[in-house]
């Protein structure tokens, strides 16, 4: 399947009822041939009306922190959600609507073969790496799946509600920094 198969395929998508209320499908965005991957749980408000993901506050702050470590979401990353479309008032995507969803992410890593994948929060964690993982335990940790390398940081909205977990972060995008020296260098080139 095609990129452009794939997404007009998820534009018709109807697997749950989210897709009555959304504005625009969030497919995701970046360089489809990175290495590595960015993967949150769903899109906000900010998200469904311009169809892309992490461009509210939460996503200023993401693209601060990925210009700490020399990544653009337009250039050598390619960013994604569990879910595609809008859940209401923004609320956590249940499980039901993540397991109607998460074909299409699969489907998007199958094209871009990504090396690092890194989950922005809880959800995104206890879907792709464990669904038992605690945030707070496991966050910056590394976990190796199919010999694609997982990790999670703390989703950037939960650090505009919480600022003082952004030291560890910072401990944790340089720890990913490394890690992206180590394994694929060509994203920084």
């Amino acid at each position: 399947m095609t990129w452009e198969e794939l997404e007009s395929a998820a534009r018709g998508c109807a697997r749950c009822a989210l897709y009555e209320t959304r504005t625009n499908l969030v497919f995701g965005v970046g360089n489809r041939e990175a290495d590595v991957m960015f993967v949150g749980e769903g899109p906000g408000e900010n998200e469904d009306l311009k169809g892309e993901p992490f461009v509210g506050r939460g996503g200023q702050l993401l693209d601060t922190m990925l210009t700490l470590i020399d990544l653009d979401r337009r250039r050598n990353i390619y960013i994604a959600n569990i879910v595609k479309c809008r859940p209401p008032k923004n609320r956590d995507p249940l499980g039901t609507e993540q397991e109607a969803c998460v074909g299409w992410l699969r489907a998007q890593m199958d094209l871009i073969k990504p090396r690092i994948v890194v989950c922005l929060g809880r959800i995104s964690a206890q879907v792709l790496i464990k669904p038992d993982f605690r945030i707070s335990r496991e966050h910056g940790r590394f976990f190796e799946k199919d010999g694609v390398l997982y990790m999670a940081l703390y989703h950037p909205a939960a650090l505009l509600r919480d600022p003082r977990r952004r030291p560890e972060t910072f401990d944790d995008l340089k720890a990913l920094q490394a890690k992206i020296l180590e394994l694929c260098p060509d994203t920084y080139r």
